[in-house]
């Protein structure tokens, strides 16, 4: 009996010290190695290590402070109440068990791990009236817009994870096209109260998004007055997750759904993890992007789905002179072993991209029946430099138009849409380069299989400035339509093959 005590006790020695490493301070410690290091090594750039965010062993449970889960019961105060009493505290988990939680906007704080079990599901309310218009940036503009149904500013050490489910109730907010719908969704929406169908085959919400729609700057109305912004409330549809300035993020194992606009959308912020999160909306969701990481610095997108009604993966930094006077790039991200399946694009850089993309490396994903597999635009106007781009090891199947494009003539048109009402951009006269000129240049594309596209490859570039530097190296594309190069210098081509179906 000594004997075996003795041999566990050495098992216990053993197993303890086996949990200890040493650290980059030389010293030994037990259960400090970052899972997330890996994803940072080795890199074509330089970029710092990204850790998960730590936050104190303390936790709340919603329901303590009044919350009822039923569908019904709007929960706004008890969310408040919990983040607060966290707060007060240092900071903890926020515990949001099983059940249907109604609620309106949610604010978080500094040092608060939202935490979603499994069950768990955080609806946001569909009544305009609890999200009061606040100045903000959408599409890359200054602008106002509603609130958003769960945000973030200036906050450091903040989480979204667990296994539950938020979802935004985007269909209250969003307008509807007849041509991206099933007969029977289409008769659902237009029995909807309050809405308008404008020309028989598109829908908005209210006669006052169709008033503001008609004036808008293509989502930014024409509004100066307190009064004139209100009238067109209902248009000012909100990003669902907002995190602006935010530092030390994490996204993780949590399903975004069904957003009144863009799903996901981390502005300025420094060192952000999303991790194995879905992000969805419906594929005739208008705007409705499901990640725009736009002006952010050093961070890791991995292990995540994406399916979209626009975009699945997009990098942005700010629109036009608002961007530039902005001045914050996008810079050091790794996107890896990501699926996107319904979406404009698969992997996008712009069209907002004002002040700059740079060091940007996306590895081991896969893009599944997108309208656009790798997609970088822009126009005349935006300024900005993409440059620093890496991408290698990318499958994808069934992708509807092009496997990979450059259009630098983007005017708010999925790529679809552009082929079906016939654009032909001149992309033959030139104008003067300028700080409005976009530049698109030293970008790698290695090791990509397409089975079946509409068009391999499609790049488009402005006679002035050229797309430059592009390298293209273990191609092998199905499409029906072989590639096609305007305006593009210095293309390195090596093993492409295309077989025209």
């Amino acid at each position: 009996m000594k004997k075996l005590f003795c041999l566990l006790l050495l098992g216990v020695t053993l197993s303890a010290s086996a949990q200890k490493h040493t650290c980059d301070n030389g010293k030994a410690c037990a259960n400090c190695e970052n899972p997330y290091k890996r994803f940072t090594q080795n890199l074509p750039f330089k970029m710092p290590e990204v850790r998960a965010p730590k936050f104190p062993d303390r936790q709340v449970n919603l329901r303590d402070f009044g919350a009822i889960g039923d569908g019904i019961a709007l929960n706004t105060e008890a969310f408040a109440k919990a983040i607060d009493a966290l707060s007060q505290q240092g900071g903890g988990r926020l515990v949001v068990p099983a059940g249907v939680w109604h609620t309106g906007p949610i604010t978080l704080k500094s040092n608060i791990d939202l935490h979603l079990e499994v069950g768990a599901i955080i609806l946001f309310a569909a009544d305009e009236s609890l999200y009061p218009l606040i100045s903000t940036s959408f599409e890359g503009l200054d602008t106002r817009r509603c609130q958003s149904p769960l945000s973030a500013v200036g906050c450091e050490n903040i989480a979204v994870t667990g296994r539950g489910v938020i979802d935004g109730n985007g269909q209250y907010w969003r307008p509807v096209k007849r041509s991206k719908m099933t007969s029977s969704q289409w008769k659902e929406v237009v029995s909807r109260p309050g809405g308008v169908s404008v020309r028989g085959d598109y829908w908005v919400p209210s006669q006052g998004y169709a008033n503001a729609e008609k004036n808008a700057n293509m989502n930014v109305p024409k509004a100066t007055t307190d009064e004139e912004w209100n009238a067109v409330k209902r248009f000012l549809r909100p990003v669902m997750i907002s995190l602006v300035k935010c530092k030390n993020v994490l996204l993780q194992g949590v399903i975004f759904q069904n957003s009144p606009a863009w799903n996901i959308h981390p502005l300025m912020c420094e060192n952000i993890i999303l991790d194995d999160v879905l992000a969805r909306n419906p594929a005739y969701a208008q705007n409705g992007d499901a990640l725009d990481l736009e002006s952010c610095k050093n961070a890791l997108i991995v292990n995540s789905k994406f399916d979209a009604g626009d975009d699945g993966i997009c990098i942005k930094s700010g629109k036009d002179a608002d961007g530039r006077r902005r001045g914050i790039p996008c810079e050091n991200v790794v996107v890896d072993g990501c699926t996107v399946f319904a979406g404009h694009g698969g992997f996008v850089v712009g069209s907002e991209m004002s002040a700059g993309v740079r060091n940007i490396l996306v590895k081991d994903c896969q893009f599944l029946g997108t309208d656009v597999g790798l997609r970088f635009k822009s126009t005349r106007g935006r300024g900005g430099i993409v440059e620093n781009i890496f991408i290698h090891n990318v499958s994808m199947t069934d992708i509807k138009t092009d496997a990979i494009t450059f259009n630098m003539y983007y005017g708010g048109k999925s790529v679809a849409e552009m082929l079906a009402d016939g654009d032909n951009p001149d992309t033959s006269t030139k104008v003067p380069v300028t700080e409005e000129t976009p530049i698109f240049r030293n970008i790698d594309i290695q090791d990509v299989v397409c089975n079946g596209a509409g068009r391999a490859m499609e790049f488009n570039g402005l006679p002035e400035m050229p797309i430059q530097n592009i390298n293209l190296k273990n191609i092998v594309i199905k499409a029906k339509k072989d590639a096609v190069f305007n305006n593009s210098e210095n293309i390195t081509k090596e093993n492409i093959n295309i077989t025209l179906e």
